[in-house]
């Protein structure tokens, strides 16, 4: 247990907009998520390399999520358009099921509208 904990320094120079930008994460971070500045910058590092070199193998990773996440849109989209009228589309199937166990109407035969002069006698 001797080396399992390794110290560093972290230094922010707020004239640089990056670092300054680093640092007012670090102010306003979530306590409760992040128990400490080690753990947020630890998740932070991990996050960024594991990204880094995901993206580095796989030139297409972020145009590919990108189309993933647009997907996802519209499959939720076109999931909540039909549960709103699931119930009206249900409505009608049973309003012609109920129709159809009426006995149907009479219909003419084709035979008796058609004119068979054309064919001579």
């Amino acid at each position: 247990m001797k080396n399992e904990v390794k110290t560093t320094n972290i230094r922010f120079n707020l004239g640089k907009e990056i670092q300054k930008k680093a640092w007012q994460y670090l102010q306003t971070m979530d306590k409760k998520k992040f128990k400490s500045y080690s753990n947020a910058v630890s998740i932070a590092i991990v996050y960024f390399f594991e990204r880094y070199y995901r993206s580095e193998n796989d030139p297409y990773l972020e145009t590919r999520e990108k189309e993933e996440k647009f997907i996802e849109r519209i499959v939720s989209s076109v999931e909540s358009s039909i549960e709103k009228s699931l119930p009206f589309f249900l409505s009608g199937c049973a309003a012609v099921i109920n129709s159809s166990s009426s006995p149907p109407p009479e219909k003419s035969k084709p035979e008796e509208n058609f004119d068979w002069d054309f064919l001579g006698e």
